[in-house]
C-alpha cells in the first residue's frame, strides 16, 4: 500500500485517463468518485441552464451522492484530487468527497483538466472543505501532458507539502 492516493471524478474520461496515468507514475493507489446516480449525457449539457449539472453548480450547497467510500483513508499522507473544471471550479460531487473524511494532517493536491478553463478557486474552496488538511494550489492539464510533466508536478507538489 502506497502513502499516496490520487481520486478522482470524471464524466467524460478524459479525466479517468490522467488520474490512471498520475498514480502509475509516482505509484499511487487510485479510487474512482463515482456517483451514485451517473451523468448522462444530456446531464452535462452545460449550455442547458436546467441540466442537472447547471443546476448543480449553481447551488454551492448541493452534494451529490458518493456510491462507495475509502475504507483505509488514513493510510494516506499525499491526496491527489482530479477532476474536470466545471463553471471555474471542482464539480459539486468533490466537495462530496472532501466531506466525506477526516482530512486532518493529509495534503491535498488538486488537479483538474479542461479545454481551456483554469482551476479558479477550487482550492480556496477545499481548504473550507477540508480545513484540518493542508491543501496546495492546484494546476489544469492538457489530455495529452507528457508523462514527464505530469511526474514531476506530482514530485514537486509533495516536496512543498
Amino acid at each position: 500500500m502506497s502513502d499516496k492516493l490520487v481520486a478522482f471524478f470524471s464524466a467524460s474520461g478524459v479525466t479517468k485517463a490522467l488520474s490512471e496515468r498520475l498514480a502509475g507514475l509516482i505509484e499511487a493507489d487510485l479510487f474512482e468518485i463515482v456517483p451514485e446516480q451517473i451523468y448522462t449525457k444530456s446531464d452535462l449539457n452545460w449550455i442547458n441552464p436546467r441540466s442537472r449539472s447547471s443546476v448543480e453548480m449553481k447551488d454551492t450547497s448541493c452534494r451529490p451522492a458518493i456510491s462507495s467510500k475509502i475504507e483505509n483513508i488514513d493510510n494516506y499522507k499525499y491526496i491527489f484530487v482530479g477532476f474536470p473544471v466545471w463553471w471555474y471550479r471542482e464539480p459539486s460531487i468533490i466537495d462530496t468527497f472532501l466531506e466525506s473524511y477526516n482530512f486532518e494532517g493529509k495534503v491535498i493536491i488538486p488537479f483538474c483538466t479542461s479545454g481551456s478553463s483554469k482551476i479558479g478557486k477550487s482550492a480556496d474552496n477545499m481548504r473550507a472543505l477540508a480545513p484540518k488538511a493542508t491543501v496546495l494550489e492546484g494546476l489544469r492539464f492538457a489530455k495529452k501532458v507528457p508523462d514527464e510533466e505530469l511526474k514531476s508536478w506530482a514530485e514537486d507538489k509533495m516536496k512543498e507539502a
